[in-house]
């Protein structure tokens, strides 16, 4: 079946990890002559194909996907170096004809393709000495003193995520503003549908647990190993990433192999509650249940929602 109605100028396809996001958006490119721009801040990392559940070529379904394999893992994520790219591809895409459906859970990449966002410049001489105070004095001390200077940006961002507390104390000292005064409002760029694929944490859970499951059957651990030789541990956004950090543990003999994968399915459920927390904040999102039960409906209920709102 292929629509026969005008597609919206982006399509987004958002959600928690295991929701079922990456095979919709395959679906919704096939039927509106689309192709698939990646939103998901460890895809773009080249190797990094398992613990990421990356589709692998016969699964894409001839869709030309982008924004896979992009930078090394020794190279630290950039949101705004993102945005770059995924404009870049958007734009292409509009000019061909063809329809963007941009795929992924990671929040402000999403944001930062779609909506008018700005990133204040750094100060390497703030970020330097930063840096330095988060190796002497920790994340839980310098996340203490984000907490006072922005309440709201000491909500939204971990005590242990040291590299993002370290952004927002020096966005705030060079700007003179909170940090969350800096984050995005919902101005869009592009005319966009946002679906959001919905599926009930009990389910969702259980799904998190079988995938981790099938990344180790499937060489997760020689994934990282391989990558360990390519810089994956001097990598200091890569080697945080799900699964890789709980691997890379258990390589260097700080805890067992089972005990990583118990710790990776647990750090999973914790980051899909984040990542669904922060999608419900945005009222832009059309929600769709994406429950086993569902699975045939949810194609043509999502399709059927875009058509709908390229007609309204």
């Amino acid at each position: 079946m292929r629509s026969s109605a005008p597609a919206p100028r982006v399509i987004t396809v958002v959600g928690p990890t295991a929701a079922g996001k990456s095979d919709l958006g395959v679906f919704l490119a096939q039927q509106l002559d689309g192709e698939v721009v990646n939103a998901d801040s460890m895809q773009l990392y080249r190797g990094m194909d398992i613990g990421t559940a990356k589709l692998t070529l016969s699964e894409r379904g001839n869709v030309p996907h982008h924004l896979l394999d992009v930078w090394d893992v020794t190279e630290t994520a950039s949101v705004a170096e993102y945005q770059r790219l995924a404009r870049a591809e958007i734009d292409r895409l509009l000019a061909a004809g063809r329809t963007p459906v941009l795929v992924g859970g990671s929040g402000l990449y999403v944001k930062g393709a779609i909506d008018a966002m700005e990133f204040p410049g750094t100060d390497p001489g703030v970020r330097a000495r930063l840096e330095e105070e988060l190796v002497e004095r920790g994340s839980a001390a310098l996340h203490a003193r984000l907490a006072a200077a922005d309440p709201e940006a000491g909500r939204a961002i971990l005590p242990s995520n040291g590299r993002r507390i370290v952004r927002a104390l020096e966005v705030i000292e060079i700007t003179g503003q909170p940090f969350t005064a800096n984050l995005p409002g919902n101005d869009a760029v592009y005319d966009t549908v946002q679906i959001g694929v919905d599926v009930a944490r009990p389910e969702l859970d259980e799904r998190i647990a079988l995938r981790v499951d099938r990344m180790w059957t499937a060489g997760l651990v020689d994934e990282v190993r391989a990558l360990e030789a390519h810089g994956l541990r001097e990598g200091r956004t890569a080697s945080r990433a799900l699964g890789y950090q709980q691997v890379l543990a258990a390589l260097a003999q700080e805890c067992t192999e089972d005990e990583a994968r118990a710790e990776t399915v647990r750090a999973t459920k914790r980051f899909a509650r984040r990542q669904d927390s922060w999608f419900r904040r945005d009222p832009r999102v059309h929600w769709l249940n994406g429950a086993a039960e569902h699975r045939g409906e949810l194609p043509h209920q999502a399709l059927a929602l875009v058509e709908r709102a390229v007609t309204a």
